[in-house]
């Protein structure tokens, strides 16, 4: 223990830093690993707290059959149902975030007496009006409100203006990313918006618990192959069905990204501190072995120098893991504040004993574990060796780079020899400087294609990029009305694209329909190809798997009442509507349905203004029209979420990037002027200068820093997909294709550079302290 701790007395510099480094390292681990195995119990806790129901399942009052409640009580593992009325708007617009935001509205009333999903408020306002609504709390979170402003709903063309005098938590229809959201009017307010609406928003909402919410979407699946939906291409008719565990994994999937890229960073962290401690024994081991010579002279075994050595190392790791599990509590707030705003769900951190021993234990097995390997060779030292200074019987190096036969500026030659005659150290910055570098690129590439260029990350959700989505009424002819808009100035392209619910082999999935797929802009099929005639489907590779077959099989497709075989042409991946996605053509899906017609154009423009190109198809074909939408607004809107929550961990990311480049040069650096403290002096007195000096330790350095730079700029331009799509597996992606933006990989290789050498520029002013003069007379 005295051994251990007047190692750490004798360079508190070097320990303090690397305490910084494993403090980092802890703090990030610890934070991760508690997101990661407290948000899918955080979710199910809030879903029980609130009473939320496991499954929802809303229709137009016309499509409503008391079959449905009574298969719904009678389902094995049903605990209790509730049956209530509700105002469904299919395409309500307001505002979110400064943008336009297009989503289904389901509005309850609030003064009804349910048990089941029951107003909880967060806030609420004393006073009460006529015109008050209780909005979800993501509204607060990332949509920009407050208490008492203004609200507009805007359906079919009209305002429905409110005051907001509440935020409430619900976990079933609480977020922008669901397609339909949960909202509450007092009773006056609620008769009154009835009055106004016509009875087609007149909506049944049956709600269920279950002892087992793992079965909601059993449930929900049996209740659709029991009443499949036999009125197919009309708007006016509508049956939705939404269950917890397909909520809480939309929900959770941004927050459980976030979380792996803070464990992977802290693992990046962990090994900068592990050959920060490598270096540190093996140069301990150089500088000290003398003194390792004279304790095995005096009667100390290896075992108890290697002891010494194991415990210095062990107390820091030890004591900076705690810190840093201890400052991860003061994080989880701002991290709290992410989950919130990508769930509408308030985060309260619980103390959780077993992931902070984890996360100080793996932290504290590493590095006892390396600090065993690296001084190892202590007992292969005998005294007299180690006397000399560790040489044996000679010590002769190949003398690289000779000055007086190799051609070269004096300054850069010096460097070189530096450079060479320091290689171990130079490997150690070598790899730290290409992990960091490669996690830089890595967090600007993720904030790049979810800020700046859009397209990759909403191609990701299955989305075709076009700028309008027009839904047209079931009694008008949409290839007529395509052809009309097709003339249109500044339309470039128009398709139809119809979403429709299909089963596959018995599975419920999501179905795409077009005429012509290759006229589309995003191509979602990864392997084989997209449906071509009518006997042909593409499947994505989670239907592929829950079915059992893949590209060459054949699948019976139900619609309606109409069954038919399809071969699989092609496996498609999708975030969207957790994967579960397949397509069709329009002559397929027409073999199911001989009168099924497409209801959704998707307009491509040419410079046009979107909002003008909504008006003028409004004013001129509005009869044929149900709803027009602004997909670029509706895309800003629902993105912006996520644009916060990367960006903070990119800024988190660089900042400690430069951080650790600070801390390792500094420490590389001092380590060097002391070693060479005299041969500094001895060139100082034959008239070097000390920015001479300065200039060869910086550029001994630059090789390895452009190296590890490159390595890393390289590293993250070809793997940061690899690695994204295997975070985002789970979520049903095989295969990413974001955006590695050269010009910004360049300007961050670049940036990483300047500050390494402007920081082995400022460290290396230490020379100046040291004079031939000072040396004789020390």
């Amino acid at each position: 223990m005295n051994l251990a701790l007047a190692n750490i007395r004798k360079s508190k510099s070097a320990t303090a830093s690397l305490f910084i480094f494993i403090l980092v390292a802890a703090l990030l681990l610890n934070t991760g690993l508690m997101v990661i195995t407290q948000i899918n119990v955080f979710f199910d806790s809030k879903a029980e707290q609130l009473k939320d129901p496991h499954v929802v399942i809303m229709m137009d009052d016309a499509s409503y059959h008391h079959n449905y409640g009574e298969f719904i009580r009678s389902y094995p593992g049903v605990t209790e149902t509730e049956t209530e009325e509700a105002i469904i708007m299919n395409s309500a617009k307001f505002n979110f975030n400064n943008s336009e935001l297009t989503s289904s509205a389901a509005i309850f009333n609030a003064d009804d007496d349910r048990s089941i999903g029951a107003l909880k408020l967060i806030e609420k306002l004393d006073t009460s009006r006529a015109d008050d609504i209780f909005i979800p709390y993501v509204f607060k979170t990332n949509g920009g409100y407050e208490l008492g402003e203004d609200f507009t709903i805007t359906y079919q063309n009209k305002d429905y203006d409110y005051r907001i005098a509440g935020f409430f938590e619900t976990t079933m229809l609480g977020t922008t990313n669901i397609g339909i959201m949960k909202f509450m009017l007092p009773q006056s307010p609620y008769q009154t918006l009835a009055a106004k609406l016509d009875t087609l928003t007149d909506g049944v909402v049956i709600s269920a618990l279950m002892e087992d919410k793992t079965q909601s979407a059993k449930l929900l699946n049996d209740f659709t192959k029991e009443f499949p939906q036999s009125t197919v291409g009309e708007t006016t008719s509508y049956i939705w069905g939404l269950d917890i565990e397909m909520v809480k994994s939309v929900s959770t999937l941004t927050i459980n990204i976030i979380a792996v890229i803070l464990v992977a960073f802290a693992a990046i962290m962990v090994l900068v501190s592990l050959i920060v401690i490598k270096y540190r024994v093996s140069n301990s081991i150089e500088d000290g072995m003398t003194n390792i010579g004279v304790l095995k002279a005096i009667g100390y075994t290896s075992r108890e120098i290697l002891s010494s050595i194991i415990l210095q190392f062990v107390l820091i790791a030890c004591s900076a893991s705690v810190a840093g599990v201890a400052l991860s509590y003061s994080l989880m707030p701002f991290i709290g504040s992410i989950i919130s705003s990508l769930s509408g769900l308030i985060w309260h951190q619980k103390f959780d004993i077993g992931i902070n021993l984890a996360a100080i234990f793996i932290v504290a097995f590493c590095v006892v574990i390396v600090t065993l390997l690296s001084a190892f060779r202590i007992r292969k030292i005998q005294p007299i060796m180690a006397l000399r200074g560790g040489i044996s019987t000679h010590s002769f190096r190949k003398n690289y780079f000779p000055l007086d036969k190799t051609r070269g500026g004096l300054h850069f030659l010096l460097a070189v020899k530096s450079a060479l005659a320091n290689a171990k150290q130079n490997i150690m910055i070598l790899l730290i400087i290409s992990a960091l570098t490669f996690a830089s690129v890595f967090s600007v590439v993720l904030y790049y294609n979810i800020a700046s260029d859009k397209t990759a990350f909403v191609n990701l959700f299955g989305t075709e990029p076009a700028n309008v989505m027009v839904t047209v009424k079931p009694d008008a002819d949409s290839k007529e009305l395509l052809s009309t808009i097709q003339q249109m100035d500044r339309v470039r392209e128009v398709n139809i694209f119809d979403l429709i619910t299909t089963k596959v082999d018995g599975q419920t999935v999501y179905t795409n329909v077009t005429d012509d797929y290759s006229q589309l802009e995003n191509n979602i099929v990864y392997e084989g190809r997209q449906p071509k005639y009518d006997n042909e489907i593409s499947i994505s590779w989670v239907v592929s798997n829950q079915i059992g077959k893949g590209i060459g099989d054949t699948v019976e497709v139900e619609y309606g009442a109409g069954k038919a075989h399809f071969l699989v042409t092609g496996l498609s991946q999708s975030v969207g509507n957790l994967g579960q996605i397949a397509a069709l053509t329009m002559d397929g899906i027409q073999q199911l349905h001989p009168d099924y017609k497409g209801t959704t154009l998707y307009v491509y423009l040419d410079g046009s203004s979107n909002k003008n190109f909504i008006e003028n198809i409004q004013e001129q074909y509005g009869d044929y029209i149900v709803e027009s939408l602004d997909i670029d607004e509706n895309i800003e809107s629902q993105t912006s979420m996520y644009t916060a929550a990367v960006f903070a961990v990119m800024v988190m990311v660089l900042t400690i990037t430069i951080l650790v480049v600070v801390m390792i040069l500094y420490l590389v650096i001092k380590t060097m002027i002391i070693k060479r403290k005299k041969e500094f002096g001895v060139m100082k007195a034959v008239g070097y200068s000390t920015v001479q000096l300065m200039n060869q330790i910086s550029i001994s350095f630059l090789p390895v820093i452009i190296t590890g730079v490159t390595i890393g700029g390289m590293l993250g331009y070809f793997f940061t997909n690899p690695m994204l799509s295997l975070l985002l597996s789970s979520a049903g992606v095989k295969r990413l294709e974001f955006i590695v933006h050269l010009p910004i990989i360049f300007m961050l290789c670049a940036g990483i550079l300047i500050v390494a050498y402007s920081v082995s520029m400022f460290v290396s002013l230490k020379i100046k302290n040291i004079s031939a003069y000072s040396l004789l007379t020390e």
